[in-house]
């Protein structure tokens, strides 16, 4: 069954939405954004996430000993990085009990085929967080294995995404908003409906 994560969520009633809808995992988003929570509004969200479902945090632009901050403060296991540099980074991570989804950006320098010993990875577009859609059918911008794919997924396209880029898993965030940062209950479950509905 293809992993959903739903990223970006900032309230109870949309995390009571995910978690209802049969979602893997729900994201918090750390980094500035029209998404961004606090740690400790986190740590509140993240009391609503029951076992099984990931809650992972999203983190760009800071060290490695404030991301560890974060989490500790929001209570969650799971981080994703947008900007790691190497696999010392990961190991520090994980050093410090934290689980690793390593985030690369399709416009960025990083190969999808270097690890760093990451738990996971996730392919965004070329600016994270955009919502921006890319080419998913392009071998060169794929890893192999399981992976994440982002960027510019919608109830309308995730399907056929899916289904070009062979990936295992999907993250989406703004293909699921009435408006910027607003997570719409119908749009989130219409995705649902779309990743689960294929043959």
């Amino acid at each position: 069954m293809t992993f959903i994560k739903m990223c970006g969520l900032r309230d109870e009633a949309t995390v009571d939405r995910a978690v209802q809808l049969g979602v893997d995992a729900v994201g918090f988003v750390f980094a500035r954004s029209p998404r961004q929570v606090t740690p400790e509004v986190a740590a509140q969200l993240r009391q609503r996430v029951p076992e099984g479902v990931l809650a992972i945090g999203v983190f760009t632009g800071i060290g490695i000993a404030d991301i560890v901050s974060a989490a500790r403060t929001a209570g969650i296991d799971v981080v994703q990085v947008h900007d790691l540099r190497s696999a010392d980074e990961v190991a520090a991570l994980h050093d410090a009990g934290l689980r690793v989804v390593r985030a690369l950006n399709t416009g960025s320098s990083g190969d999808p085929a270097t690890g760093f010993g990451e738990d996971l990875l996730l392919v965004d577009g070329a600016v994270a967080g955009a919502g921006v859609a890319w080419d998913w059918q392009d071998r060169s911008l794929l890893p192999s294995g399981q992976w994440i794919l982002a960027g510019g997924l919608d109830p309308d396209n995730v399907a056929h995404a899916l289904d070009a880029s062979g990936a295992w898993g999907v993250d989406v965030s703004s293909g699921i908003e009435s408006s910027r940062g607003v997570k719409d209950p119908e749009l989130m479950a219409t995705f649902v409906t779309a990743v689960r509905g294929r043959g």
